[in-house]
Formats: structure tokens, C-alpha cells, sequence
């Protein structure tokens, strides 16, 4: 399935719906593979993002869309988006500016919760 903003048809945005109205986007750092954070989109975000090369998520506590960085200035830029195997999660590479997390953290994921000691 081509992903490109040109040409992506209303049925290729279609496909990635069919389990549920939401859509768990990973967001990732294109220039180091780290995680950025995880955020949920729905049919409106995903164009959105396809539309202005930019992240747009579905906030599922307001219950409205979300621009990444919109307040803050910390945008995700759009690199490439990949559909996983069964067109139901999205990895979204991006340029990051600023911190991804809103704790200020340029990642979501920094509480370690468990090593492996042995390794």
C-alpha cells in the first residue's frame, strides 16, 4: 500500500479501520529508531497528518483532535508512516522538535520499569 500524501485514497485510509474507529499511531524519531511516545488516531487525525505532514492524534480523554505541538511549538514533522501487518497500528517516523513528552522529556518513555540482570 502506498502511503504517499499524493495519492492515498479514501479505501487505503479505510483499511486501517476495520477493527475500530481508533488507531494506535507509535511515534518514533527518524534519525536514532527511539520511541517517542504512543497516541491514538481516528479516520479525521489520520487525514489530518496525511494532509499537512505533520502529527494529528485523536485525545481520548477531551475527546477532540490534537495538533502535536501545537501550543508548544515541539512539532513532529513527518518522515514516513508504515501500516504493521494487519493494518491496525501505524508507526509514525518523524523529526522531532523539542521534547515529544508533555513532561518535558524528549521522550514518553523514560520510567524503566524492569532489567534484565543478566544482561
Amino acid at each position: 500500500m502506498n502511503l504517499n500524501r499524493s495519492n492515498l485514497t479514501e479505501s487505503e485510509i479505510e483499511s486501517f479501520f476495520q477493527k475500530g474507529s481508533l488507531l494506535p499511531a507509535i511515534v518514533q524519531e527518524a534519525e536514532t529508531g527511539e520511541v517517542l511516545m504512543l497516541a491514538y488516531m481516528n479516520r479525521e487525525s489520520m487525514r489530518k497528518t496525511l494532509e499537512t505532514g505533520y502529527t494529528w492524534f485523536y485525545s481520548r480523554s477531551r475527546q477532540e483532535l490534537w495538533n502535536k505541538g501545537a501550543t508548544s511549538g515541539h512539532v513532529q514533522k513527518v518522515i514516513r508512516i508504515f501500516g504493521d501487518c494487519d493494518s491496525d497500528t501505524l508507526l509514525v517516523q518523524v523529526h522531532q522538535t523539542g521534547a515529544a513528552c508533555h513532561t518535558g522529556a524528549h521522550s514518553c518513555f523514560f520510567n524503566e520499569i524492569w532489567r534484565d540482570t543478566d544482561e
